[in-house]
């Protein structure tokens, strides 16, 4: 990588591992107690331990998703404009201030539509899964929540998987000549939404729930609305737009459960 590519690995890998180190926020020992069939266990190791060990994968698997990010995503005509800009010296608020107010808007959009989603699936899900999912979505810290969900997923799922997604389609389909065409963004921003959103599902079996369809259809729906919406940004507006997006959509739920549960 040249110089500049390098500046701009380490300032989104610093804001990548923000969120990676938001996770030893997480009270573990409390965490545990709530789920099922751990009254009375005790935890193998010290739990600082545990959660130092567990930030080593996605400190791997960002370091990888910003590699890649830089490598392809000018390639297809995606950025981080923000952060460009940071690592060329230029004026990083000017680059900043076209994605705050889509980023925003796009965010009380999303999770006002994943609140809605819980809401028109609430009846249909068993009331243990209801139970546990309120209980786990009120111990979250909130830090975590922001840094993690907010600026980390979006590195890994947009700037990572979606822009390799898109070169891959590119190379394939065009063999890497001329401007990729939008129905390989399209198809990138569908396929990466539907993997952020079943990637949420170890967290049904980490609540002791079995899968059901419609707690499969809730949480694969609910998370790959939201990661259209982010792909979309990330396509349009740039990457740091997403990110606002998902921090925004994180406030709404934070706020709507705090005042309704």
């Amino acid at each position: 990588m040249n110089k500049m590519s390098t500046k701009l690995f380490a300032i989104l890998w610093v804001a990548g591992m923000a969120g990676v180190l938001s996770l030893l926020l997480i009270d573990l020992p409390a965490l545990i107690a709530n789920l099922p069939g751990a009254s009375g266990s005790e935890l193998p190791f010290h739990p600082l331990l545990i959660k130092v060990v567990s930030t080593i994968q996605p400190t791997i698997l960002l370091s990888l998703a910003i590699f890649i990010g830089i490598q392809l995503a000018h390639r297809v005509g995606l950025s981080a404009p923000a952060a460009e800009a940071l690592a060329k010296g230029n004026d990083f608020v000017s680059a900043l201030k076209p994605q705050v107010l889509p980023g925003l808007i796009a965010g009380f959009i999303a999770g006002v539509m994943i609140i809605s989603s819980w809401l028109l699936f609430r009846p249909l899900l068993p009331p243990v899964f209801i139970t546990r999912a309120e209980r786990l979505n009120t111990s979250m810290p909130f830090l975590m929540r922001i840094l993690y969900g907010g600026v980390t997923e979006e590195m890994l799922l947009r700037w990572g998987l979606l822009t390799l997604l898109v070169w891959v389609l590119w190379r394939i389909f065009q063999q890497g000549r001329g401007t990729p065409r939008t129905i390989y963004f399209v198809s990138a921003i569908v396929i990466s939404s539907v993997v952020f959103g079943i990637g949420h599902l170890p967290l049904v079996r980490a609540l002791g729930v079995d899968f059901t369809v419609p707690i499969v259809a809730f949480v694969v729906l609910a998370n790959s609305l939201f990661g259209l919406i982010a792909g979309y940004l990330y396509w349009r507006n740039g990457l740091e737009a997403a990110i606002i997006a998902h921090m925004s959509a994180h406030i709404v739920l934070i706020t709507a459960i705090h005042l309704f549960m």
